[in-house]
């Protein structure tokens, strides 16, 4: 579908990534190079995310979880979905507090894909988006895969001053 005051410059494109912790239970973020061309305004149209991050240990009594997010700004901190440059959250984690045994584990997870009433989840204006990840409780270092799905697009000039504006201001 045509947004205006863009013009799509591709088909849709897969960009696959990977972030693991730097040691165990510490935030560790890593950042994707789109190789965008601002000399030719131009941004890229993000229509879905997936996120999977690893599975928290289970630790009998010890609760867990690995929590990770993606951004269009660099963060010191995973990043919430209140955030407007977060464009997706994901967490998996284990309840095993008071439990002698490894607990129950729980997911959850931000849209992976937009319904069908969406355009797009977001437009990254800047050349990097970033990934995060956090561990908490487990022995090991975590990290997270995924892939982000969208295209390639030209905006007019008011439009590409607007956009790249609006993510840095917001960072």
């Amino acid at each position: 579908m045509a947004i205006k005051g863009l013009k799509a410059t591709s088909q849709t494109i897969a960009i696959g990534f990977s972030v693991t912790e730097s040691a165990a239970n510490t935030f560790t973020q890593g950042s994707v190079d789109l190789n965008l061309d601002p000399l030719n305004n131009e941004v890229f149209v993000v229509s879905a995310i997936n996120l999977d991050p690893f599975i928290a240990s289970a630790v009998a009594g010890v609760d867990t979880r690995v929590a990770t997010s993606l951004t269009t700004t660099s963060k010191t901190a995973l990043a919430s979905l209140a955030d407007s440059n977060t464009l997706a959250r994901s967490v998996n984690q284990i309840q095993a507090a008071g439990f002698v045994d490894s607990g129950v584990g729980f997911q959850q997870t931000s849209l992976d894909s937009p319904p069908a009433t969406l355009d797009y989840l977001g437009i990254i204006a800047t050349n990097d988006f970033f990934v995060q990840v956090e561990g908490t409780g487990n022995p090991t270092a975590k990290g997270v895969t995924g892939k982000l799905y969208g295209y390639r697009a030209r905006a007019d000039a008011s439009i590409y001053a607007a956009l790249v504006q609006s993510e840095v201001l917001s960072a």
